[in-house]
This record gives structure tokens, sequence and C-alpha cells, in this order.
């Protein structure tokens, strides 16, 4: 009888996935079909079987999970067990704040830290993003400012990612990918071992990939954007994701103001008195619509 061992979801192939072992060997496993959904990220029990493949027997318990919508109202995990994401902007594209606001706010939902990156500071325009950037700091998240042409700022976003792991998100264009080249100088050699192990199908550069970095840690690899929905967060606790309204949280007139249009709203108080970024809650009102909450209809 063969010995079950465990090891880690490194990316998806076919039908199948693809596990690192303890030893950092890649084992082609199936999965049984009661077994649901496993994800990048996950650690699970799994047997050697035929061959050099094996058989994945149990996911085991997440600390951490980042969801996007699926068909029939169902949800699907993106990634798993992370301990840190990090938003990628740049001064080109023009950012999108909204999508960047919702993925902060789903990482604080999801309790998962999470950071953002403004990358290409070497180009002109970088330097007009600045007021946006101190409006995130001041709410407590820490900005990475970096070139992947230059190589400035990139020792000191190394250093935070040696322990844990760590995903990059953010809109098309941003430059993740000549970012991830630069974390993994041996990037392709890994796509090349996962794809001499495809024998469930070929594995691309689309798909998610857990990374094991050099100076320890990992990073999962998403390329394009991964779609952080807001289904299972519930719009009467959109408000607890943004950090810079927590002084004001508990101090509206109604306990149940949604900070919309309740009278004696302390957080709407706060922006108008300037001590709130207008531009953060307007987005925060947007949000809510994606929520669901359908008293709110903006204008």
């Amino acid at each position: 009888m063969q010995a079950i061992r465990q090891g880690r979801v490194v990316c998806h192939l076919g039908k199948g996935l693809a596990v690192e072992d303890e030893t950092g060997r890649i084992v082609l496993c199936h999965t049984r079909r009661r077994l649901g959904d496993a994800a990048v990220g996950d650690h699970v029990r799994w047997e050697p079987c035929e061959g050099d493949q094996g058989r994945v027997l149990e996911v085991l318990p997440r600390r951490s999970s980042l969801v996007r919508p699926a068909h029939g109202g169902r949800v699907r995990v993106v990634a798993a067990n992370l301990d840190r994401v990090f938003v990628v902007l740049a001064p080109e594209p023009e950012p999108d704040w909204l999508l960047a606001d919702q993925i902060l706010a789903v990482c604080e939902y999801r309790h998962i830290t999470a950071a953002l990156i403004l990358n290409k500071i070497d180009l002109v325009g970088a330097s007009a993003l600045q007021k946006a950037l101190r409006d995130y700091e001041a709410a407590g998240y820490e900005v990475f400012r970096i070139s992947t042409r230059t190589g400035a700022g990139l020792d000191a976003l190394r250093s935070m990612l040696h322990t844990g792991c760590s995903m990059l998100s953010g809109q098309s264009g941003v430059g993740k990918s000549s970012l991830t080249n630069a974390l993994l100088p041996d990037r392709n050699l890994r796509i090349g071992e996962l794809s001499a192990h495809s024998g469930l199908g070929r594995h691309t550069t689309t798909s998610a990939t857990l990374y094991s970095l050099p100076g320890g840690g990992e990073l999962i690899d998403s390329p394009g954007v991964a779609i952080f929905g807001l289904a299972e967060v519930d719009p009467t606790e959109l408000a607890q994701t943004y950090r810079d309204f927590h002084p004001y949280l508990g101090k509206c007139r109604f306990n149940d103001c949604r900070h919309v249009r309740d009278k004696g709203c302390a957080v709407r108080e706060a922006v108008e008195a300037g001590r709130l970024s207008p531009a953060r809650y307007e987005r925060y009102l947007k949000l809510l619509v994606r929520a669901g909450t359908a008293e709110f209809s903006g204008g």
C-alpha cells in the first residue's frame, strides 16, 4: 500500500493538478470527482498511483482564500492560503482606482494583508500619482515604488516577499509580467518543467502558477486581471473594509447608517471636512452598488 503524502497545488494542468511534494518534485495528480475544486496554493493529501502520477485524496483546511464569481451564482476559489496581495499600478495605463479599491476591500474582508506597488516610476507622469497614493498611505497601506526597467525599489519589495505566500493583482498592462520575471529569474525554466509533466494538458502562461522565490517565500503569478468578486461581501459590512473610515464608524447618528444619504453620518461629515478622500468615498458608493445595495442607485 502506497504511503499517503502531503503537497501543495502549483497549478492546474488540464483536468489534473501539478502538486509539489515535500522534496520539491512536481507530481501530476488526478482528483476524485467528489473532492470539489482545488485551487492554486491549496495544501493537499495525495497518494502515488500508476507511473509517476498521483491522486489527490483531500484538500486540507484553508487559512485564507480569494474567490471570483462562477456560473449559476456560485463562487470559485482563485487562490488559497495567501498571506498578502499586492495591487500593481502604473502611470500607463491610467490607474483603475475602482478596481484597486475593490481588491483592497475584498482582501480586508477576507483578512488578507494588502499593499500597493507603483511600477514604472521612471516614466513621465509617475509623480502625478503621488497625491492619490498618499491617501492610501494615510489609510495604513504600504506603497512600494519600483521600476523593473532600472531595478529601483526591487530590493525593498523582495524583503517583503521573503516570507509567506504573495500574489500580484491589478489591471492589464501595468507590468505584472515583467515584475514577475524580475522576481523569478528561472520562471521560464519552471514553466518548462510543468509542461514536461503535462500529460493531462499543456500548461500555459495564462494559468495561475505558484513559484518558490529565490530568497524565500512564494509568489502566485496570475496573468491578466484576477477578478476578486464582491459576491460574498455583505454590503452592510463594506464600510468596515475601508481602513480610513474606521475612526468614524460607530459615531453616526443611526446605528444602521450605510454612509450614503443618512443624516448625521460621521463618514460623510469627514469627507465634507476634508478629513477623508472624496475620491475614495465616491468609489465606496460605487462598490456598494456592486455589492448589491439595491436602495442606492448612484447619482
